[in-house]
């Protein structure tokens, strides 16, 4: 009578269980921050705190040295190495943790990934508007004092060890006419695109994503080519035409894993009208919030009223004339936009 009793109540908790309902698990995030911003800033913290609201889950934006002055002038492999102890000591990202990217930030966040030993698995990578294929041209900077040290290393000679060593941008700057110059002395995009020292390290990392979402802005007039946010480019020797990632080395002889996470359904192509980073609320709950929540596997939050707090300002810091900013979130709208 005592052991039927007791499979009767281990029976009925096993039932309790199975009727119990489910809440989604939602693992960390963190956000990499575009050129000339910083975390400090009042649009990169409430971008953060934004997503983390509706996605209900703990949002990080990992700081690169000082930010502004850092994301210009300090060489990616070490911005990297920054960024990978930062996120081996964030404690709650040690089972693992998606990838938020913005603009530049995208190439910390890749290089987090492919070359960060013994770092906390990413799980979702979702990018907006990052230069993966490269960028043709640096973006017009403007008159201050920084501007015109960009523009003094530029005319250095872009491929020099000096410049590629004092000049972040110039990591991944690929002249289509200058191919042999590139292979030569660029220095970061070659090795993050595993172009022509293949490591198969690399490419089983970046290929172990659940799910990777690259994100183009249509009038983006800021990355050139645009299509280089979804992993387009121009051909060897040719400023012509783009072509699409699937027509790209990079993609048919699956430099980094970029075909094989396509082939398996993980790769999403979104384009969304809009200038460099000018997204709106509706495309964030339809694009990001989903892979910030249950691995990408559960329906984006119901949208909420605006509350006064949500429809201010929402200002990053920026240099005149160069990568949009959040500088609003107004009605359904956030507005990433040139600071003139």
């Amino acid at each position: 009578m005592a052991l039927s009793s007791s499979f009767s109540t281990v029976c009925m908790f096993f039932v309790t269980l199975t009727l119990m309902p489910t809440t989604p698990y939602c693992i960390p995030f963190v956000v990499f921050h575009g050129i000339e911003d910083a975390c400090r800033h009042k649009g990169v913290e409430r971008f953060t705190e934004i997503l983390a609201n509706w996605s209900g889950t703990q949002g990080h934006c990992v700081e690169i040295g000082n930010g502004a002055w850092d994301s210009w002038f300090m060489p990616f492999p070490k911005q990297i190495s920054i960024a990978c102890e930062k996120v081996k000591k964030i404690s709650e990202l040690r089972d693992g943790y998606n990838i938020v990217g913005l603009s530049q930030g995208n190439m910390v966040g890749r290089g987090v990934i492919e070359f960060c030993d013994e770092g906390p698995p990413v799980k979702n990578f979702i990018s907006l508007a990052g230069p993966h294929a490269g960028i043709a041209s640096v973006p017009l900077c403007g008159s201050s004092i920084v501007c015109v040290l960009v523009d003094f290393l530029i005319q250095l000679a872009v491929y020099s060890d000096y410049v590629q060593d004092h000049l972040a941008p110039a990591g991944y700057i690929k002249i289509p006419t200058d191919i042999d110059g590139y292979r030569k002395g660029c220095k970061f995009l070659p090795k993050l695109n595993n172009e022509f020292h293949k490591n198969a390290t690399y490419e089983q990392r970046f290929a172990s994503l659940e799910n990777l979402v690259l994100i183009m802005f249509e009038q983006d007039e800021v990355l050139v080519p645009k299509e280089t946010s979804l992993f387009g480019y121009y051909p060897d020797g040719s400023w012509c035409t783009v072509l699409p990632a699937q027509e790209t080395a990079l993609y048919k002889e699956d430099w980094i894993g970029l075909r094989t996470l396509d082939e398996a359904g993980k790769v999403k192509f979104v384009n969304v009208s809009g200038s460099h980073l000018e997204i709106s609320v509706g495309d964030m709950k339809k694009y990001i919030v989903p892979y910030l929540v249950d691995n990408g596997t559960a329906q984006p939050p119901t949208a909420q009223p605006p509350t006064t707090d949500e429809s201010s300002i929402l200002q990053l810091k920026s240099f005149q004339h160069i990568y949009q900013q959040i500088d609003g979130l107004e009605q359904d709208n956030i507005r990433l936009q040139l600071i003139n």
